[in-house]
């Protein structure tokens, strides 16, 4: 049986990066936002002005982590403690594992699509931005309905 995957456009890309976009001038932290496709793989990026160059990488790898595995990075990050049940995952995937909140996944009709990961603000900061995309992106399908 072949699968029939939705996925995201380079359009639907642009129009989280510009939700995110809103938001981190709303809230006054100048944000690296990276999306992927459901599979974890970059599709867009972008650095505003003052956004943190060590953040680059961070935004890119939540995306990453939020997309292949299904979850925010939050819910990874409550759980690394030593004595937590995930303990030890944030080394795998090549170091690529991102457990600081801020990576959200993307999810359409019950199935993820595509991960939205910030940095250069906290964490709870990185987070509200990246849902602000995924609203910003929801709201514009729905008026296309």
């Amino acid at each position: 049986m072949v699968l029939s995957v939705k996925r995201l456009s380079i359009d639907d890309a642009r129009i989280l990066l510009e939700g995110a976009a809103m938001k981190s001038r709303e809230i006054g932290v100048p944000m690296c936002t990276a999306i992927t496709d459901d599979t974890g793989l970059l599709l867009a990026f972008e650095r505003e002005d003052g956004g943190k160059p060590t953040s680059v990488s961070i935004a890119i790898d939540k995306a990453y982590t939020a997309a292949g595995a299904r979850r925010p990075t939050r819910f990874y990050g409550e759980r690394t403690t030593p004595d937590g049940p995930t303990w030890g995952i944030h080394t795998s995937n090549g170091g690529r594992f991102n457990v600081i909140p801020g990576g959200l996944p993307l999810v359409l009709d019950g199935a993820v699509i595509g991960g939205v990961g910030c940095s250069s603000g906290t964490g709870d900061e990185d987070e509200q931005v990246a849902q602000a995309a995924i609203d910003h992106l929801y709201a514009k399908l729905n008026e296309g309905a």
